[in-house]
């Protein structure tokens, strides 16, 4: 089944624009009845692959000679990265049928990360209901050009920080700003976050004095810090490229529209394949947004699907230096007009203006 698209001259999205009869429940139909079934062998394998690497990783940096120290960082950093995906399918629902495991499996996978399951779980399912609306969307949306204006010095700083060389630690400040607060959160939800939060916390006071008397300050360096930030590097690098062109929009509300968003708002990242197995295909990211009841491992099969429905009109790129340059230098500031606005070209204009 496919369905026709057309492209709006009048629009002031570059994004390809669907008709209006386009529906997810439409593209979902597209997809067959496997693609959304659990399979217990399946996702217990992705998790067995990932304690192993991960332990593979822990054990080379404790026999390793220094000068193999950066290698095994980035492989330890890349491979805790496949705990994540496995609490994020746990987040879905899409790992087992049972509630309980889960939670159970989520917060397990998340502790080594120091990540509260619930709190993340939460504010990434808003991410989906509102992929690329601009003023709703959490993930990397862009700052208005008013709204960036209307703060001080130092908010600016930071937002200019994360939105260029330096994006790999957006990760680090969302973690910190966000996921433990449960007062931003209402009923039911704030307990569960506080929950979450709280045994965060009780595992932290617990393995890090253990860390410091064990291996002392350099092994807490060593065996915690800089595998943890390489996590981060990937969690960062992973969403803003899922979500981030010169040309996709955050689209305000009026004109959104959640088929659209979700199908041609989403991209579809290749990296090299020891990265992609080491993280479980989170790269493949455009069928998990038409449904995040997909597992990680039936991610390829539902893509090669759409593709055969929408082909050149999915959006796929390949990782590399280029491509994070691309993004860093031209996506700063949301333009109605343009999609971004950079930073350099935000200051001719002020300067123009003055």
């Amino acid at each position: 089944m496919t369905i026709s698209t057309i492209k709006e001259q009048n629009s002031p999205y570059s994004l390809t624009r669907v008709t209006t009869t386009l529906r997810l429940r439409d593209i979902l139909r597209t997809l067959p009845r496997e693609v959304f079934v659990k399979n217990r062998r399946k996702a217990w394998t992705v998790v067995l692959v990932s304690i192993v690497m991960v332990s593979i990783g822990y054990g080379g940096l404790a026999i390793a000679p220094w000068f193999c120290l950066p290698l095994l960082w980035i492989f330890t950093g890349t491979a805790l990265t496949g705990f994540f995906v496995i609490g994020h399918d746990c987040g879905h629902r899409s790992f087992a049928n049972r509630r309980w495991v889960n939670d159970l499996v989520g917060h397990l996978a998340f502790l080594p990360l120091l990540y509260p399951f619930h709190s993340w779980r939460i504010l990434h399912n808003h991410h989906h209901a509102h992929t690329n609306k601009l003023g709703e969307d959490n993930a990397w949306q862009p700052f208005t050009i008013e709204y960036y204006a209307s703060h001080p010095i130092l908010v600016k700083l930071f937002y200019q920080l994360t939105r260029s060389r330096l994006w790999w630690i957006g990760s680090m400040f969302h973690w910190a700003l966000l996921h433990f607060n449960w007062g931003n959160f209402q009923g039911k939800q704030r307990s569960q976050v506080k929950f979450s939060a709280l045994l965060v916390i009780g595992f932290a006071a617990v393995a890090f004095p253990l860390l410091f008397a064990t291996v002392g300050v350099w092994g807490v360096i060593k065996f915690w810090l800089l595998p943890w930030v390489v996590y981060h590097f990937w969690m960062s690098t992973f969403t803003i490229v899922h979500h981030t062109a010169p040309d996709i929009p955050f689209i305000p509300e009026p004109e959104w529209n959640e088929a659209e968003a979700q199908l041609f708002g989403s991209v579809h990242c290749d990296y090299p394949r020891w990265i992609e197995f080491l993280c479980h295909d989170i790269n493949v990211h455009i069928p998990h947004h038409i449904s995040s009841a997909i597992p990680s491992y039936n991610l390829r099969l539902a893509h090669r699907i759409l593709k055969e429905n929408w082909g050149d009109e999915l959006r796929e790129c390949r990782f590399s230096w280029s491509l994070m340059k691309q993004i860093t230098d031209q996506c700063h500031l949301y333009s109605q007009q343009e999609c971004y606005q950079s930073f350099k070209d935000y200051r001719k204009a002020l300067a123009g203006d003055n």
